[in-house]
């Protein structure tokens, strides 16, 4: 299995991706890496991995699509950037899976644009797993459509629904979409015009889920245009390590405390892995022709590491294959 790394994407690079990637290596003996960016800055890091070196080629990529520059310009200008190779590498089949934690907006314009959207599919979206307290639910989109129509956020519903059937084995998922109430008068023009179209769509759609029962376990699915979606999923990352940072200052506070937190420790142990964005890697890119994940960017070493993890997964669990199955099913082109 051939994954292409993105070595030159997110806050740490390249130590994170490269030093990610050499811990995947040591997890995955299946795998092969490809890291791509300024070879010479990604060698500083590779001097204690001959374990795992000859399955790791360098690829050189020396132009990087940041942040502050149009995602679709850099796509089209920077051919040489990491983000455009490892999206036309997947696209002919000579990689399996890519992995990026540098601007979102690139890698949605490369999946866009260089790799190829799934058919019928009018915009691809991110979409993570996050803990609910009984299992998962899926969020999207999360920061790949900030502007969204009525129409994007119906097919997210749909991609949603296929991969939740195919990938985590749901008979009948339950799609929801984010509101400020759950009356399906309420919200604004996109959630107001989203609704009725929601109503009609093929799936098992619960209405309007209000944002103080996203974790109540009220639905499996639950759809929001880009911009709303990345504050709630920032914000439960943040919640997270704010909760866990106070569950253990409190215990720590006196001599029954810290033998409770000694007796709890291994609960506590599970619920920050459970609750730990980096635990999860990154968020699926949903839409594209290919095995795609957006790493978070301030990923390190160890959630680049489940980054590749997760992409190693939409590998085996034919992620691609199951939406494109279900998006034919669901939304007939016109060839159809």
């Amino acid at each position: 299995m051939r994954i292409f790394v993105d070595a030159m994407g997110g806050d740490n690079a390249p130590q994170a991706p490269v030093e990610g990637a050499v811990e995947a290596l040591r997890r995955y003996p299946e795998i092969e890496v490809t890291l791509a960016g300024v070879i010479p800055e990604i060698e500083k890091y590779l001097t204690n991995c001959d374990d795992v070196r000859s399955r790791i080629t360098l690829l050189d990529a020396p132009e990087v699509i940041t942040n502050e520059e149009s995602p679709v310009m850099g796509v089209r200008r920077k051919t040489k950037s990491a983000t455009v190779i490892g999206m036309l590498k997947l696209r002919d089949k000579e990689v399996d899976g890519f992995v990026s934690a540098g601007s979102t907006g690139a890698v949605l314009a490369g999946g866009m644009f260089r790799l190829g959207r799934i058919p019928g599919i009018e915009r691809p979206a991110l979409a993570p797993l996050m803990p609910n307290g009984k299992a998962h639910f899926l969020l999207i989109d999360c920061g790949a459509n900030v502007d969204c129509k009525p129409e994007y956020l119906v097919q997210f519903g749909v991609m949603g629904d296929a991969y939740m059937r195919g990938v985590v084995g749901m008979e009948n998922p339950r799609v929801g979409l984010i509101n400020i109430g759950a009356e399906a008068e309420k919200g604004n023009a996109l959630v107001k015009n989203t609704y009725p179209l929601m109503e009609s769509a093929p799936y098992n759609f619960v209405g309007n889920v209000e944002a103080r029962d996203i974790t109540n376990d009220v639905a499996d699915v639950l759809v929001a245009d880009g911009f709303s979606g990345n504050l709630i999923l920032k914000f439960m990352e943040g919640m997270a390590g704010t909760l866990m940072g106070i569950i253990k200052r409190e215990m720590m506070a006196d001599l029954r405390g810290k033998i409770a937190g000694l007796i709890a420790k291994p609960a506590f142990r599970r619920v920050k892995k459970l609750m730990d964005y980096t635990e999860v890697g990154g968020a699926p890119l949903l839409g594209v022709q290919g095995a795609v994940v957006k790493a978070h960017g301030s990923s390190n070493a160890h959630a680049f590491s489940c980054a590749i993890g997760q992409v190693i997964k939409m590998i085996d669990g034919k992620v691609v294959e199951t939406i494109e199955k279900g998006v034919a099913a669901l939304i007939p082109t016109e060839d159809a």
